[in-house]
């Protein structure tokens, strides 16, 4: 590409829409026809305003985040408890990965036994081969079924992959927590705050800290901070829930309470980069921003 390619595509970029869709006019003027090499009649890229002009569905549901595996503490099994029965007191519904094992399906069955509504999102693969995998013991362990127990307020829901999944749990909910888990859970949890950076959505990321369990995860944070790599306001973009000081403490403090309140009191951070999420490649636009996703 020749730098005079390149000045004319940074010169694209910085138009504004009115701008471009007056020389798409001029160019169909020219030549009766629009031609390949006329204007694209799209929005600003960077018009933030229309990324978030269309309001997200309404919802109280929340998207937990979490592990198929129990891990070592029992401190984690009942935070997830902890949590699903404050789900329900709090006139919410769940949205998790669909699994009962670990303490995924402690937090589920938490929802299900306090009468609550309950949303499991699965991949194909993944229910085909029977559930998903107990990391810590490498068995697989069923779904929730649909004629489970509570079944009349259990959904299941099976996409194609893990993409999906990620993305079909977003749309659902209007919050994230995070409990306790291993790389699949650490991604999500950073997939979800990137999101909020770059303008996808701008909805509440909080992370249970039980046992301290996330320190890595905040110090690498602050890391990228002092390094240069993240602005020092979107450290904001997630919330760490700290428990008793002393960690023996941690099995039975409220965890579900404290997520509430957090989830309550979260005030967010505008995005600190700005794109159009509503665009697609072909000229159309698309009103869930989290088809970008």
């Amino acid at each position: 590409m020749t730098h005079g390619s390149l000045r004319t595509l940074s010169s694209w970029f910085q138009q504004g829409s009115t701008t471009r869709k007056r020389t798409k006019a001029r160019a169909t003027q020219r030549t009766g026809t629009t031609s390949p090499n006329a204007a694209i009649d799209i929005s600003a890229p960077f018009n933030v305003a229309m990324t978030f002009q269309k309001t997200e569905p309404e919802t109280r549901a929340v998207a937990v985040f979490c592990g198929s595996s129990a891990g070592n503490s029992p401190a984690f099994k009942k935070a997830a408890e902890s949590l699903g029965k404050a789900i329900v007191e709090a006139n919410r519904s769940l949205v998790y990965g669909g699994g009962s094992a670990g303490i995924m399906g402690a937090v589920s069955n938490a929802v299900i036994e306090a009468g609550g509504s309950v949303t499991g999102v699965a991949p194909f693969a993944m229910v085909a081969a029977g559930g998903e995998v107990d990391q810590s013991k490498g068995v697989h362990k069923p779904h929730i079924q649909l004629k489970a127990n509570g079944s009349d307020k259990v959904e299941t829901i099976v996409v194609n992959s893990m993409h999906e999944r990620k993305a079909e749990m977003a749309k659902r909910s209007c919050a994230f927590i995070a409990l306790p888990g291993g790389y699949g859970t650490f991604e999500e949890v950073l997939e979800v705050i990137c999101w909020s950076q770059v303008g996808i959505h701008s909805k509440p990321v909080i992370v249970l800290n039980i046992r301290n369990f996330y320190n890595p995860l905040r110090e690498l944070i602050r890391n990228g901070i002092r390094e240069g790599y993240i602005l020092e306001k979107n450290e904001r973009l997630v919330h760490f829930v700290e428990g008793p000081t002393d960690l023996a403490e941690h099995e039975t403090f409220d965890w579900g309470k404290a997520a509430m309140e957090a989830l309550d009191r979260w005030e967010g951070v505008a995005a600190s980069h700005f794109y159009n999420w509503h665009l697609r490649k072909d000229g159309e636009t698309e009103e869930d921003t989290l088809g970008a996703a």
